[in-house]
């Protein structure tokens, strides 16, 4: 393939990333309208934010899998094609049950997608031109997380507060019916495959989602309100049995010979294991982070769907040029940039929400986005670096299962981040409303909310100068 061919082919799958993940933030400014709309409770709004993040991750490494044996090309065709059809139903669902369930099969197909694209950049590129390329695919990622609220916000001011949730998912399908025939005609029809046994493992597999689903639901269900039931923690003993069943078998697995489908072999480069770390606790916070301030100026400021993205946009310019810088000089600077950039997502988290405590209500956004450039900064740092050195000592015929198991990280990092900021922050405003007024609620609510956030951001700090340290002592940066 030449060089020009795998930019377009590296463009459609970075176009297709960003729409899946634009689905994790872009719906957070709807959901006041969803609630209106559809008569939705806090568990069903939960739902369909984390129910898509929990879908993700259960098939995020089956799907990785099976695109490193097989094709990673017809995986990506089918997951494009999933989504478009959920997409579809999102936007015509007539009720908020078959809105939580078609937003599930969106998860699902995102989850689908995403091994596949960081399976096809992996063999795409080598050496340098992968930073370069995973450098954009940061950018572009970052952009989308947060340009999500605005884009939200303005497609919501355009369709009307009652209807405008709708467009939401109406934009997915046209874009997802023209990146197909261009995906079908530009995606590489080949690929290297693991040596050795190919087998699917389908035990190991089942193991696996029972493990993850036991993990992630008590989290999904967790909404700050009194009414959250105390026994869904009780799952969290069927994800200890299960994770328990899974590391049996896939050892006893790979003692006959097979290909387990998941090779414990790679939690021995220290690279690898560490980036995955740094992933989880730093995905736990970014859109934990998005979703509470866009309830706070919302909720608490009163500020229109539209305006209340449009606070993130400094993070989201910031962060898409620090990434491509990063990403040219990650082989320059190693985990040190990643260190840098965590300390200032906390400055900037930090400055966030004193400003929006101490200062007037009709000011407070302004200075807010102006902490958020810095944070965008730092996050345009971590994101792309640890991509490429996550993958760096990876082999390319196992990227996709490797890029999967950082993914579900990530994905379980969203769940637990979503699940911990916004209880924290409900369970503000259940426990003062009356006591104070409704702005002092809303800002203790956020203040509480952002501490969980920033408490995430420093212990991927701590694990990224660990990380640091232990390259320091092999030579390497």
């Amino acid at each position: 393939m030449d060089s020009r061919t795998r930019w377009r082919a590296f463009a459609v799958c970075v176009a297709v990333a960003s729409l899946t993940i634009l689905d994790l933030s872009k719906v957070n400014v709807g959901l006041p309208s969803i609630e209106e709309a559809l008569g939705a409770g806090p568990t069903d709004l939960q739902l369909i934010v984390a129910g898509y993040a929990l879908a993700f991750g259960l098939i995020l490494v089956p799907a990785g899998r099976y695109g490193d044996l097989h094709s990673r090309r017809h995986m990506f065709l089918i997951g494009l094609t999933v989504f478009a059809a959920a997409s579809l139903v999102c936007a015509i669902a007539p009720s908020i049950m078959v809105l939580i369930v078609a937003r599930i099969l969106q998860g699902i197909a995102a989850g689908l997608l995403m091994p596949q694209v960081l399976g096809l950049i992996q063999q795409l590129f080598v050496g340098p031109e992968r930073g370069r390329a995973f450098g954009l695919f940061g950018a572009i990622i970052g952009l989308s997380t947060a340009f999500g609220p605005t884009l939200g916000g303005l497609l919501i001011a355009i369709g009307g507060p009652e209807s405008g949730w709708t467009l939401l998912f109406w934009m997915n399908v046209p874009l997802a019916i023209i990146l197909l025939p261009i995906a079908w005609r530009l995606l590489p029809k080949t690929q290297p495959h693991p040596s050795g046994a190919n087998s699917l493992d389908p035990i190991g597999i089942l193991l696996l989602a029972v493990a993850v689903l036991g993990l992630m639901l008590p989290f999904v269900l967790t909404t700050g309100s009194p009414s959250d039931d105390p026994n869904r923690w009780w799952l969290l003993v069927v994800f200890v049995v299960f994770a328990a069943l899974f590391a049996l078998w896939e050892g006893r697995y790979a003692r006959r010979g097979e290909t387990p489908v998941v090779d414990f072999a790679l939690f021995r480069i220290s690279g690898y294991r560490n980036a995955i770390l740094i992933g989880t606790c730093y995905f736990a916070a970014m859109p934990a982070t998005f979703l509470t301030l866009t309830l706070f100026v919302q909720q608490g400021l009163g500020l229109e769907p539209v305006f209340a993205g449009m606070i993130t946009i400094p993070f989201a310019l910031a962060s898409a040029v620090s990434s491509w810088w990063s990403g040219r000089h990650v082989e320059r600077y190693g985990r040190a940039l990643v260190v840098v950039g965590l300390v200032l997502v906390v400055v900037g988290f930090s400055l966030n929400s004193l400003l929006a405590s101490i200062l007037a209500a009709d000011v407070a956004p302004y200075a807010m986005s102006a902490a958020m450039l810095i944070a965008g900064i730092g996050g345009g740092a971590v994101i792309s670096p640890n991509q490429t050195l996550m993958l760096a000592d990876v082999p390319v015929s196992s990227g996709g299962v490797a890029g999967s198991i950082g993914q579900l990280g990530q994905r379980i990092g969203t769940a637990v981040g979503l699940a911990a900021a916004t209880a924290t922050f409900y369970a503000t405003v259940y426990s003062e409303t009356g006591t104070v007024s409704d702005l002092v609620v809303y800002h203790d609510a956020y203040r509480n909310a952002t501490f969980v956030t920033i408490s995430f951001v420093v212990a991927a700090l701590v694990f990224a100068l660990l990380d640091a340290r232990s390259r320091r002592l092999q030579g390497v940066t």
